[in-house]
């Protein structure tokens, strides 16, 4: 069956692109309002204003801010000197690039590196909601995640640290990868990533020492000027604790526990592996659920953890968090909780919606569960067969 639908998945993978960009070209909807963020709020970088700069258009609740570092600001510069339709045609297709790369990359990292298996899923994922949202806000969570899952695997240190500290000089959630060289123990890497942060920190200071003071030393921490905390769009912990409270929990005790609580859950996964898909997934997994914000289209590390879950975990649990995962996902779960909200600070909160909201963290949390149990079978596994042999050659 498997060989089947693999012999049509370019077909699929062609018709899955065609109808994505038809929707770029006709779907009103599909606004790209983040790129816009990007592309109009970047040179104001060179003007001193980067911060107090504001995109009213498509915004009447929320005109929103520029919250990324100035070296950000920098790299998305060149994007306004083109016009703004060709800029969202360029964007888009780098995005679908990214996603190809993306599920490519974890295929190889799980031994199965076909082309047309690629294809098959590429054309699957492209329509499951954190990357159809990522695509139709011109976001660019693809783009991070592809250079971040690309220089991971690499064995080259030098590599590996470079992408971190890129992808977090450019948005800062990536750098929690950098606990990735820890469990590693690849200190040399770490070290990389460090020294890459530094260069494009002084990248953005030397371009604008004021809006870099600013960013580093009094915007930093923010969430509310980030966006709403506790909207059902937020995904991490803190968005569903502070649903299910009533209030923003920020970071006091309620939450400190729920990050202990994600920091156990990413030990009993990683504890006992070297998969370096594995350790991949639980890092960001937990960079996602201990983030003060994590937008539902940040969870497009799901891809690869749908992928891992799928292929190499035995245990049953995978196959039930994948299931999840593929309900949570395919059925857009978080945009039907957004259209029961007057809007994106007001939020209902009947017992389904607050449970509802926990999607995306109590599926991170099961993901961490599952790797941690599919692992440890695998592990013990080979201690077993040896335990056979002996038997039998004993006998």
């Amino acid at each position: 069956m498997e060989a089947r639908v693999l012999s049509v998945a370019p077909w699929l993978l062609a018709l899955s692109v065609v109808g994505h960009l038809f929707m770029v070209a006709f779907q009103t909807k599909m606004t790209m309002i983040d790129l816009l963020v990007y592309r109009n709020g970047s040179p104001h970088l060179f003007s001193g204003d980067l911060y107090e700069w504001r995109l009213d258009q498509y915004a009447d609740v929320f005109p929103l801010p520029f919250t990324y570092p100035p070296f950000a600001a920098a790299i998305f510069t060149p994007m306004s000197w083109i016009p703004w339709e060709a800029s969202r045609w360029v964007w888009q297709i780098i995005c679908l690039a990214c996603l190809y790369f993306i599920v490519r990359t974890s295929l190889r990292l799980l031994r199965l590196d076909d082309p047309r298996r690629a294809m098959f899923w590429t054309a699957l994922v492209l329509w499951i909601e954190p990357v159809r949202t990522t695509l139709n806000y011109g976001q660019i969570n693809l783009v991070l995640c592809a250079i971040l899952i690309g220089t991971l695997a690499s064995a080259r240190n030098w590599v590996g640290g470079a992408g971190v500290g890129f992808t977090a000089g450019i948005k800062l959630t990536p750098a929690i990868s950098g606990l990735f060289f820890l469990i590693q123990r690849r200190w040399m890497a770490a070290v990389w990533s460090f020294v890459a942060f530094a260069v494009v920190y002084g990248i953005g200071w030397a371009i604008s020492p004021s809006q870099s003071d600013k960013f580093w030393f009094q915007l930093l921490g923010d969430a509310s000027r980030v966006g709403p905390v506790g909207s059902a769009i937020n995904q991490s912990m803190r968005g569903a604790l502070s649903r299910t409270f009533g209030y923003d929990v920020k970071t006091g005790p309620i939450y400190i526990v729920a990050v202990l609580v994600a920091a156990a859950l990413t030990w009993f996964a990683v504890s006992r592996t070297k998969d370096v898909l594995a350790l991949i997934i639980s890092v960001q997994v937990l960079g996602l659920l201990v983030s003060p914000i994590s937008w539902s289209h940040h969870w497009v590390w799901m891809v690869p953890a749908l992928l891992w879950l799928t292929y190499e975990g035995g245990h049953l649990l995978c196959k039930i968090t994948a299931g999840l995962w593929v309900v949570l996902t395919g059925g857009y779960l978080i945009s039907f909780l957004l259209l029961a909200q007057p809007n994106i600070w007001d939020f209902p909160r009947p017992w389904i919606f607050v449970v509802l909201g926990w999607g995306y963290p109590a599926a991170g949390m099961l993901t961490l569960v599952a790797i941690g149990l599919a692992t440890r079978r695998k592990a013990s596994a080979p201690a077993r067969d040896e335990d056979t042999e002996t038997s039998a050659v004993a006998g």
